[in-house]
């Protein structure tokens, strides 16, 4: 599966953006989808996923309670809602696929191409 990720940008602190990865090929539905995020000089980390209906999700305590994962397997598309927003969430944002639960970096093997978001006054 091929993904393309979406939605960044320069938000102001205490702002909200929706991301959005489209994802092209066939088995879309049969994939777990995710969101990582890389910040300068950090490592790239796990923020949430989103299992095959869409019914269960899991988050980073990082994101937890100010971000909400989706998808609409329809349009080959996953989300990620990321309202109060803080300096500290500026990155870049990746979205992958796994076929299988995780929150680990190599049990997801294609990756969108990122899309930078910068939260700043």
């Amino acid at each position: 599966v091929q993904l393309q990720a979406s939605g960044g940008g320069l938000v102001q602190p205490g702002g909200s953006l929706r991301l959005s990865c489209a994802a092209s090929g066939r088995t879309f539905s049969s994939l777990i989808m995710g969101w990582f995020r890389q910040a300068p000089g950090k490592e790239r980390e796990f923020l949430a996923a989103v299992s095959l209906s869409g019914s269960t999700t899991s988050y980073a305590e990082s994101v937890k309670g100010r971000s909400t994962i989706s998808r609409d397997n329809a349009r080959k598309t996953i989300y990620l809602q990321l309202d109060s927003l803080k300096p500290e969430d500026t990155a870049v944002y990746y979205c992958a696929a796994s076929s299988s639960w995780s929150k680990y970096e190599s049990a997801y093997a294609s990756w969108g191409q990122g899309t930078q978001v910068t939260v700043s006054s």
